[in-house]
């Protein structure tokens, strides 16, 4: 049972079409519209954002995924608008998006997934929404993947696509592909957010919804660009079983490694397109007394502002590291922690090895890095994915609305 990357995206598995259109919704009438069909119904599972200020599709999504017993035809997406903070009548616009949907493919609305990203507490024309689905359904197809990606975007300055076959069932193969959006408020914990995948394969509805929370664990709710958790984080994952191939307890962990492969690509494509980014940092943290603590530190040290603009400006300054690994509230002991730049000490056993500062700051320059702690406390690691923090990001952020 092995998988491979495959090119391609949301539209790869088989049964699946998908669209990008401009509906009006963005000022510079761009890409914003995006829909997303399985020519079979397809049992579904997601993930929401824990943030209790949740946004009107996340509510409808989840109560869409309890009416329909978990199965989905389509998932509608906008971006230029995160219907957040919008009230009833929040709630109200993203029902008729799904309303409208199902109308168009022939379903139940409880069979629609709604996602929206953008700003929040603004109001979602849904005059808007209503003339561009028809234009999305028409252009529905397995060949326009691509263009559905770039209709989720908001800041992202490339859009993010994923794909995998991964082989079952005695070398009969399967299916994953997905796409993603995100940029800032990024720390989805399960910022904006959106994940979605597909995959051919037949799936049980329990083992759908073990595989995708296993997959996001050490993905998406493994990244973070700002430490922010927004209002509408959710990844949704449909099967239609078009391949002819049961994922079944047998073949269960090699279909989670494909699905979490898909994810990690699409997660760390979020990392590298974070707002103002100019490195992807990857946070190892060992010597942790349990996986929970050691996470928690790799998030802390991934956060931190000091620690994101020192490798933002090629600073090897362990001193940071081990100041945040100390107050992350986890065990730790100095005289047994240790800082590594990429693979280079500059901490160990309470001493530390500023000779090699050089070394290090020369490999600082680089765009894909890594960077180590060992809590001295267990032998439990984690790790989570980060960039550095720029004078872009302030930039971007101080006039997002304006």
């Amino acid at each position: 049972m092995t998988d491979s990357a495959a090119s391609g995206g949301i539209t790869s598995p088989r049964g699946f079409r998908a669209a990008g259109v401009s509906a009006g919704i963005k000022a510079n009438k761009g890409l914003d519209l995006a829909l997303i069909v399985s020519d079979a119904p397809a049992r579904a599972a997601a993930v929401f954002t824990t943030n209790l200020a949740v946004a009107a599709p996340v509510v409808v999504s989840r109560d869409h995924l309890a009416r329909s017993a978990g199965t989905a035809r389509a998932i509608v997406v906008n971006s230029g608008c995160a219907n957040a903070c919008t009230g009833e009548d929040g709630l109200e616009v993203a029902r008729a998006m799904a309303s409208e949907t199902a109308a168009l493919v022939g379903c139940p609305p409880e069979q629609v997934l709604v996602a929206s990203t953008g700003v929040i507490g603004v109001s979602l024309p849904i005059e808007k929404i209503r003339c561009g689905l028809p234009l999305a359904f028409r252009a529905l197809g397995a060949d326009q993947g691509s263009l559905a990606a770039r209709a989720i975007m908001t800041t992202d300055p490339f859009p993010k696509e994923a794909a995998a076959q991964v082989a079952l069932d005695g070398g009969r193969a399967i299916t994953i592909g997905g796409m993603a959006k995100g940029s800032g408020m990024i720390e989805p914990m399960m910022a904006t957010m959106l994940g979605f995948v597909t995959t051919d394969a037949a799936v049980p509805q329990p083992l759908l919804d073990r595989a995708l929370r296993q997959a996001v664990d050490d993905t998406f709710n493994a990244i973070t660009v700002d430490g922010e958790c927004s209002t509408n984080d959710c990844v949704m994952l449909l099967a239609n079983g078009a391949s002819g191939v049961e994922v079944t307890d047998a073949t269960y962990s090699a279909f989670v490694a494909g699905l979490t492969g898909v994810c990690r690509e699409l997660a760390l494509g979020i990392v590298r397109g974070g707002e103002g980014a100019t490195k992807l940092v990857t946070v190892n943290v060992t010597g942790g007394a349990t996986a929970a603590e050691a996470r928690k530190a790799a998030k802390a040290i991934a956060n931190s502002p000091l620690v994101k603009t020192a490798i933002h400006g090629g600073d090897p300054n362990w001193g940071r590291l081990i100041a945040v690994a100390g107050r992350a509230g986890v065990a730790f002991e100095l005289s047994r922690a240790a800082v590594t730049i990429g693979s280079i000490v500059l901490f160990q056993d309470g001493r530390p090895h500023d000779e090699a500062a050089p070394q290090a700051a020369e490999y600082l320059k680089g765009t894909d890095l890594t960077v180590g702690v060992n809590l001295g406390a267990g032998r439990a690691s984690s790790t989570v994915w980060t960039c550095d923090l720029s004078a872009d990001y302030v930039r971007i952020n101080a006039d997002y609305r304006t």
